[in-house]
């Protein structure tokens, strides 16, 4: 009965830490095993017998008997004069077993040995944990923030499970106040040392996919099918669907009426711009609908070297870069072709342009570069757009627009 009080004490761990009885069992025994060894320096010779309905277990040495002059290895023998103590019957060869009693081992060795088990049981939850969330990884996962550094956002599940959320890893608009509870994909699971790094994500293209499988009934059902993910995490996104069947639009349907159904994974984003594009094995029409809301004139492919020149009206160039380039960047991702854009336009009136470039003694590199951004590099390109539609597509101020303005018409003036 002491064996089994003892088991009783250490099995408040079991309840901490949601162990069961048998596993339990089986991490008892095995650091038992490790005390003997210790103690006796081998355990090859001890028996140990484990109830896991009851939670009891027995040890028992086996020792074979020896005359009294032949003691040679105490832990595998005893002498007959020991042995007919236990039995006053047995003869020399015969075998006797002991039961050991744990408290025999020491108070010593009995707090080692409840300092190996927590270690152990640690040990075995780390493992148990590294697993689960190995499972889960590419999965949407939801917990609550419990801590906010410069760094990092730590997040405590429902179970008490400890998730990162790096700030490399966060979306730019991304503000969080402890207690708040946050969505992302569980990215990757490292051990660090014996403990699991559980790293969550709300940049990965794979999030953006997993909330059209939550959001969506018809991709969740497999109805329509996400072909392709491409971010610029808090700005602009672009996903590419299809669908085996023909009844069904899944542009439409992702949608949804008024944008009734991605209006939720937008506002989970941080009002991120979603442009959903169908799909087509048509390398040229994958493009010009990449390029959207850009109307494509005309395109010549490279097939070898995955490189498309894109002709677009003067009009249109700029609609196809977007804002901060990053309409053209995600269609190139999108689609797998390097994206070069080609203006069309009056040869006159190109013939008589001037590249912003030319320009620099008087209009700064950087302003230059806002406007380069949305594919205006020439005089003639930014004098033909709205001084109203520039302020909102750069990050100019309108006086610098109407002074880089006055500058360029001065030049065709004189």
């Amino acid at each position: 009965m002491e064996n089994l009080a003892l088991i009783d004490s250490f099995s408040e761990f079991k309840d901490d830490k949601l162990i069961d009885r048998v596993t339990l069992m089986a991490i008892l025994e095995d650091v038992f095993r490790n005390a003997l060894k210790k103690k006796f320096g081998s355990d090859d010779n001890f028996d140990i017998i484990i109830n896991p309905d009851k939670g009891d277990m027995e040890i028992w040495r086996r020792r074979v008997i020896v005359a009294d002059e032949d003691l040679d290895f105490e832990n595998e023998e005893i002498t007959l004069t020991e042995a007919r103590k236990i039995e006053p019957d047995f003869e020399i060869g015969e075998e006797v077993s002991e039961e050991v009693k744990l408290i025999d081992l020491g108070r010593r060795a009995i707090l080692a040995l409840r300092q190996n088990l927590i270690s152990k049981i640690h040990e075995h939850d780390n493992t148990n944990l590294y697993k689960q969330f190995k499972d889960l990884i590419g999965e949407i996962y939801t917990a609550e923030v419990h801590h906010v550094r410069p760094r990092v956002v730590i997040l405590v599940d429902d179970e008490g499970n400890e998730i990162v959320l790096p700030k490399e890893k966060q979306i730019p608009s991304d503000f969080f106040r402890k207690g708040d509870n946050v969505r992302g994909i569980i990215e990757n699971v490292e051990l660090k040392g014996n403990k699991p790094q559980i790293v969550m994500s709300r940049t990965s293209e794979k999030f953006l996919e997993k909330l059209f499988e939550q959001e969506i009934p018809e991709v969740f059902d497999g109805l329509i099918m996400v072909k392709n993910v491409v971010r610029i995490p808090g700005e602009k996104a672009k996903v590419a669907v299809d669908s085996y069947d023909d009844r069904i639009d899944p542009v439409g349907a992702c949608v949804g009426m008024k944008g009734s159904r991605i209006h939720g994974i937008v506002r989970e984003l941080g009002n991120e711009n979603i442009d959903v594009i169908n799909y087509t094995n048509n390398i040229q029409l994958f493009i010009t609908r990449a390029l959207s809301p850009a109307k494509v004139s005309s395109i010549k492919i490279n097939e070898e070297q995955k490189r498309a020149e894109v002709y677009l009206k003067l009009d249109e160039v700029s609609k196809a870069i977007g804002r901060g380039g990053h309409n053209i960047k995600l269609a190139g991702l999108l689609t797998g072709y390097e994206l070069d854009v080609i203006r069309e336009g009056n040869v006159a009136d190109e013939e008589d342009d001037v590249e912003l470039t030319e320009f620099s003694d008087e209009i700064e590199a950087w302003v230059i570069d806002e406007f380069a951004k949305i594919g205006l590099d020439t005089a003639k390109s930014v004098l033909k757009q709205d001084v109203a539609d520039l302020v909102r597509r750069t990050d100019l101020e309108e006086e610098t627009i109407l002074d880089v303005m006055r500058i360029l018409k001065s030049e065709f003036e004189s």
